[in-house]
C-alpha cells in the first residue's frame, strides 16, 4: 500500500505576512480510489477546484508562501473537521455528523448532486485513519507552522484559503470573501479584501453564499493575531467551456489573486507599523 504524498510547500521569499492555502486542487487518483468510484474519474473530478494551484503562480512568483494539497478532495477533504464523518463513505461510524456530512460532503465525500453516490463501497476505519494521518493532519500542521513563523516575524499573519465555485444562475458576485461572519478575521481586513477585489473589476460579496469552512475556523484566530479569509472564485472566469482547462480569463484571475494577496499583506504590515509607532 503506497503512502499518500505530503503537502507541497512553497516557502515565503518576500517580506509580507500572508500565506496561501490551496486544499482542493489535487487531481492525481490512485488505482484503488478509481476502482472504487461508481462514476469513474469524471465523477471525482467534480469535487475539485480546477487549476486553482496553477492560478496561484503569479502570487508564488512574487514571494508569497503557499501550502498546496496534492491529494484529491475525493480522497479526504482538508476543509472539513476530522469529526465530520458520513457512514455512506466510511463504514462503522454511526450517523452522519454535521450538516455537510449529512449532505454527502463530509471528511470523505460520499455523493454529489449531479453524480449521486460516489463509491461502490465505503472505506473502513483503518483506511480513514491512514488518510487522516498521512494527508489531513500534515496539511494543517504545515499551515500552522507557516502561520506561526509569519506571526513570529510580524506580530500578525493572514491566511488566504483559495477555492473556486461553480457558476450560479443570477449570482450577485464573481468572487466571495468569507470570514465566518466576522469570527475568523478582523472586520477591516475583510472590508479591505472586498475593496481590492472590486478595484480589479470583479463583483464581490462577503460571506454570501460561502462564509468559510474548517480551514478558516481552525486557523483564523484574530484575537491571537492570525486572520483567515476564504476566497471563492467563479470558475467561468478562468476556465474554458470544458471546465478542465485554462480559459481566456485565466491570467486576469491569476493577477487578481496576486494583487489581493499583496494588497492584504501590505495593509496588515502598514497597520502594524503605525500601531508600533504610536
Amino acid at each position: 500500500m503506497s503512502r499518500y504524498p505530503s503537502p507541497i510547500i512553497h516557502p515565503r521569499r518576500g517580506s509580507l505576512p500572508i500565506l496561501l492555502s490551496i486544499p482542493h486542487s489535487g487531481r492525481d487518483y490512485d488505482a484503488a480510489v478509481l476502482a472504487n468510484s461508481s462514476g469513474g474519474r469524471p465523477a471525482l473530478e467534480m469535487l475539485e477546484d480546477p487549476l486553482v494551484d496553477r492560478l496561484a503562480w503569479r502570487t508564488i512568483a512574487a514571494g508569497i508562501g503557499a501550502v498546496v494539497q496534492p491529494v484529491p478532495r475525493a480522497v479526504i477533504d482538508c476543509n472539513r473537521d476530522e469529526g465530520e464523518v458520513d457512514p455512506a463513505a466510511i463504514a462503522g461510524v454511526g450517523p452522519a455528523i454535521g450538516p455537510r456530512a449529512r449532505h454527502g460532503l463530509g471528511l470523505v465525500p460520499s455523493r454529489t448532486l449531479r453524480q449521486g453516490a460516489l463509491w461502490r463501497r465505503p472505506i473502513d476505519r483503518a483506511e480513514l485513519e491512514r488518510r487522516v494521518k498521512q494527508v489531513h493532519r500534515p496539511y494543517h500542521q504545515a499551515l500552522d507552522d507557516a502561520l506561526l513563523a509569519l506571526k513570529s516575524g510580524h506580530g500578525e499573519a493572514i491566511l488566504l484559503d483559495c477555492h473556486s465555485m461553480p457558476t450560479r444562475r443570477h449570482a450577485q458576485a464573481d468572487v466571495v470573501i468569507g470570514d465566518r461572519h466576522g469570527t475568523s478575521a478582523a472586520g477591516w481586513l475583510s472590508a479591505e479584501a472586498i475593496r481590492l477585489v472590486r478595484a480589479e473589476g470583479f463583483r464581490a460579496t462577503l460571506n454570501d453564499p460561502y462564509a468559510g469552512g474548517a480551514i478558516t475556523f481552525r486557523h483564523g484566530q484574530p484575537a491571537a493575531g492570525i486572520h483567515a479569509l476564504q476566497l471563492e472564485i467563479d470558475r467561468a472566469l478562468y476556465l474554458d467551456r470544458d471546465g478542465r482547462h485554462a480559459g481566456p480569463g485565466f491570467d486576469r484571475v491569476a493577477q487578481l489573486i496576486e494583487r489581493l494577496a499583496i494588497g492584504l499583506g501590505e495593509a496588515l504590515a502598514e497597520r502594524n507599523l503605525r500601531e508600533a509607532a504610536e
